[in-house]
């Protein structure tokens, strides 16, 4: 019995600390990498100007001439991260309604594993996806269509993502009280009318949330632009054209010869430091989004 207690009392001693440990690992890590980039981009900011970098229209760090304007690469990223959107939010929004209004327990059970194993899929597999498949399939419908081309990989980043929108809808919809849903068949309404004009709104903080993270998973998406979207740092709105994101200049020039230190190696932090700051704005908004339309039962 005294043992017991002893060890109770060690316990209750050490996993505080041990939990501690933990919470304050992440929150090193998270400094670590925002002490980085910042760093290592006003090294950068020493050589180039932050003017320069954030209104010139051409991307050209590593030949003469050399240019420094971040524009293309962020245009290219936003294109892609919008195509994904179209793809993956009325896909998976869809999906979640399915799941949650219409599914027998017994199909959701099956459906939604085999929904979410696409999220376990390796990034890479879906890159070369895009370029063997979805390209192939396009160029039939679209003559013409370059290799690489940002509505291929724009599609395919989009695919990857819907399992993150349907799961986090769908738990969010799933979460609104049956009540609501009974007072509205009582009052005549359609399954179609509660899960759009009941279930839908009350679960809106749940959904915006999942889309913000979605627009977020795919706005740092690497491997699949770098195979399918091309190297052409390119200012344009067509997205049949070759193009290139953020993540893949950063893929590129960190696999090269870059020497360490030199204003090319810097650029791979400044362009990482405009993607980290837009990552966090769009957590931000989301949370007062989220804040904003919370509804609490």
């Amino acid at each position: 019995m005294q043992f017991k207690n002893e060890r109770s009392s060690f316990m209750n001693k050490v996993m505080p600390v041990l939990l501690f440990i933990c919470a304050a690992t992440s929150i090193l890590t998270t400094i670590g990498i925002v002490f980085t980039l910042f760093s290592e981009s006003f090294q950068f900011f020493k050589h180039v100007s932050i003017v320069d970098f954030f209104t010139q229209t051409k991307w050209n760090p590593l030949m003469a001439p050399k240019a420094y304007g971040i524009w293309p690469l962020l245009s290219g990223t936003l294109m892609i991260t919008l195509i994904a959107c179209l793809v993956a939010i009325p896909v998976g929004l869809a999906a979640a309604i399915y799941l949650s209004e219409y599914a027998p327990r017994r199909v959701r059970k099956l459906i939604k594993p085999i929904l979410e194993v696409l999220a376990g899929v390796p990034t890479i597999v879906y890159g070369y996806f895009a370029l063997t498949f979805m390209t192939p399939l396009l160029q039939n419908i679209i003559p013409g269509l370059p290799v690489f081309n940002a509505l291929s990989a724009g599609i395919v980043v989009g695919i990857m993502i819907i399992p993150m929108v349907s799961s986090l809808s769908e738990d969010a919809m799933t979460a609104v009280p049956r009540s609501l849903r009974d007072g509205a068949y009582a009052l005549g309404a359609t399954k179609f009318e509660v899960a759009l004009k009941i279930v839908l709104p009350a679960s809106f903080s749940g959904v915006v949330s999942a889309s913000v993270l979605a627009f977020s998973r795919a706005i740092g998406e690497t491997m699949i632009v770098t195979v399918a979207a091309g190297a052409t740092p390119k200012l344009t709105a067509n997205p049949l054209e070759s193009i290139q994101t953020m993540t893949a200049y950063i893929v590129q020039v960190s696999s090269g010869d870059t020497q360490h230190g030199s204003i090319e190696y810097g650029s791979i932090f400044a362009v990482g430091m405009t993607l980290f700051v837009i990552t966090l704005l769009l957590n931000i908004v989301a949370q007062k989004l989220a804040k904003r339309f919370r509804e609490e039962y």
